[in-house]
């Protein structure tokens, strides 16, 4: 379709850095403004737990209805999608959420809210970035990727890729699946405000898929079909970084200056812009360790808490669910560990 737009000079691969960059300027305001995190939504105080999770698993219910809709009209597919391989990397899988999981609760936020939080002028979360990116970065092409390698290939052989496979069929599923995450969030006692900015993330996962796998689709010059994540974007910025002469931009770039720059659009709207940094040097060894964790178990789990837990679980693929299913359980452990540690007094939520 990208031929049709008559966009002049302008090729697949710069239209998509725009793409990304409109997406993450939007995930970056609606994120701030709700305080979008899946960490707030599994172990922070028990009323605020509730609403965080009701308007992460409404973001989730639109996602997949959303890229479900794309799918049933034709506009894009999955089949050949590393979401969709016919071998399980399940010891990959299982590590790499844990890890990713106990990371994101040591430093308070998952990546994607790290994000965030950094276009509110929170240096702690510059910090967890750039560590993130770097461990990331030697996780998939440096001194890490042999661990990556070796434990990727510990894999199952699985008939069924998604649940689009199992009896009744991806219309089936993805009712059943929506049905139970509306009625999730409806019961979390979120603001409607909170839902619905909820859902409007989860509508940047379908835009996302749709936008690189359809509108932006070239057959002489294509890109990847890919939509919101973090892990692999922010490997992809540091090196485009440090590298940009050799190594051209793209979507996860677009999409990571996006995210910061609508946080801090939104930020400044509402007065909530404010320099924060680290308070002792033990909270600054914590949040290296957490986004070391994360860094690694993002790569070697094949996506973050957006990339494989909203973007992913979306496609309907068994692997992206289960991700997200160990990084919820890495989540829990790594909190009930450091509850016992500082004498059951609970880690605030930010």
């Amino acid at each position: 379709m990208f031929a049709d737009l008559n966009l002049g000079d302008m090729t697949p691969l710069t239209a998509s850095i725009l793409l990304g960059a409109v997406l993450g300027l939007l995930f970056g305001a609606l994120g701030q403004r709700s305080r979008f995190c899946i960490r707030r939504g599994l172990v922070s105080e028990s009323t605020d737990r509730r609403q965080a999770f009701g308007t992460w698993i409404m973001a989730l219910a639109t996602a997949l209805l959303g890229t479900q809709a794309a799918v049933a009209a034709g506009l894009i597919s999955f089949a050949g999608h590393r979401f969709m391989a016919d071998s399980l990397p399940l010891a990959s899988i299982a590590l790499g959420g844990l890890v990713f999981g106990a990371g994101m609760v040591l430093t308070r936020g998952c990546i994607s809210r790290q994000t965030v939080l950094l276009g509110t002028g929170n240096t702690r979360s510059l910090i967890v970035i750039a560590a993130f990116a770097l461990v990331a970065h030697a996780t998939l092409k440096g001194v890490l990727a042999p661990v990556r390698t070796g434990v990727g290939s510990l894999t199952v052989d699985r008939g069924i890729t998604s649940f689009a496979g199992l009896p009744g069929g991806a219309a089936l599923w993805t009712a059943v699946l929506a049905i139970a995450a509306f009625g999730i969030a409806a019961r979390s006692g979120a603001k409607w405000q909170h839902l619905a900015m909820g859902g409007a993330i989860g509508l940047l996962i379908p835009a996302g898929w749709v936008g690189t796998g359809f509108v932006l689709f070239d057959d002489f010059d294509p890109i990847a079909m890919q939509s919101l994540s973090f892990t692999l974007p922010w490997a992809d910025t540091l090196f485009w970084t440090i590298a940009s002469s050799a190594i051209p931009a793209g979507f996860g770039v677009g999409l990571t200056a996006g995210v910061i720059g609508g946080s801090l659009i939104a930020a400044l709207v509402a007065r909530e812009f404010a320099w924060q940094g680290f308070e002792t040097p033990r909270q600054t060894g914590r949040y290296l360790l957490g986004a070391s964790l994360m860094g690694f178990g993002g790569v070697l789990a094949g996506g973050c808490t957006v990339g494989a837990g909203l973007s992913g679980t979306a496609t309907l693929s068994f692997a992206a669910a289960l991700v997200l299913v160990f990084v919820i359980v890495g989540a829990l452990l790594a909190d009930r560990v450091l509850t016992g540690a500082q004498g059951a007094v609970a880690v605030p939520a930010e």
